[in-house]
């Protein structure tokens, strides 16, 4: 894949993760463990994705200046 993709894969991959990990915990404690989890989480987080996404894809960039604003350089 071309590096000028890496923002887009970077995005995709990141909001992917933060949606399986945040979708689970949230079935977990709100229904705990049950027979149709697994099939719940997965539709849970194939309905968030996309918008957890394109939020990474706009929010990404501005936080990235801005941390680098808020950090010092390494000497």
């Amino acid at each position: 894949m071309p590096a000028r993709y890496a923002p887009i894969l970077f995005s995709a991959l990141l909001s992917a993760i933060m949606v399986i990990v945040v979708s689970a915990y949230v079935l977990l404690i709100n229904q705990g463990l049950h027979a149709g989890f697994l099939s719940q989480w997965l539709i849970s987080a194939a309905k968030t994705w996309p918008i957890a996404f394109p939020t990474v894809a706009l929010v990404a960039p501005p936080v990235r200046r801005l941390v680098a604003t808020l950090t010092a350089p390494a000497i």
